[in-house]
């Protein structure tokens, strides 16, 4: 299941129906993750947070997340964090470094973790696709989650609002979870 949330459509409905109890990894996002990961938590959901730094640690529990401490240029040390996993969210899009180091973030990196998904409780990931990244950088993760998709069966979202526009990112977010959420399991 590809869907995208855009602008267009945001925020929550009268009739919104409220998410299932969860466990998500949420991989990046700084500060805008930490945003949406307090609203997931507010819901009863888990979060497990990663962050390449300890002194994160207590930022990250105070709100309610589980702090893991991980790399995603080194895909190996995230392999425990999906365990009892529903979504993954990669939301790398604004990340900074080289331009070899960013583009293996949605390119080699990207390919390793969705081969780890495979055969465990992840039912989808969240692809953030827009970002301070470079437009074609971003257009090679997407390939890569249409891969994994045709591949091996793995569900995705893409998150395609504004990270500068926290009023609209959060939300959109949340919308692009729900497809996840409610897209239909293949047999």
């Amino acid at each position: 299941m590809r869907s995208r949330a855009t602008a267009s459509t945001l925020g929550p409905t009268p009739n919104a129906r409220r998410l299932a109890a969860m466990r998500v990894l949420m991989v990046g996002g700084g500060c805008r993750g930490l945003e949406l990961a307090r609203s997931l938590v507010a819901d009863g959901h888990a979060v497990r947070a990663v962050t390449r730094r300890e002194a994160r640690r207590t930022e990250l529990e105070g709100a309610g997340c589980e702090c893991w401490i991980g790399d995603p240029d080194r895909v190996g040390t995230l392999r425990y964090a999906l365990d009892n996993v529903t979504l993954v969210l990669w939301l790398l899009a604004t990340a900074r470094g080289t331009p070899e180091a960013v583009g293996a973030l949605h390119g080699s990196r990207l390919r390793m973790m969705l081969e780890k998904v495979t055969d465990t409780t992840v039912r989808g990931v969240l692809y953030e696709a827009a970002g301070a990244v470079p437009a074609d950088v971003l257009a090679g993760g997407v390939a890569e989650m249409e891969r994994a998709r045709s591949r091996n069966e793995i569900p995705f979202a893409l998150l395609e609002a504004d990270p500068s526009d926290r009023a609209a990112w959060v939300p959109a977010a949340r919308a692009a979870i729900q497809t996840l959420v409610d897209a239909p399991r293949v047999a």
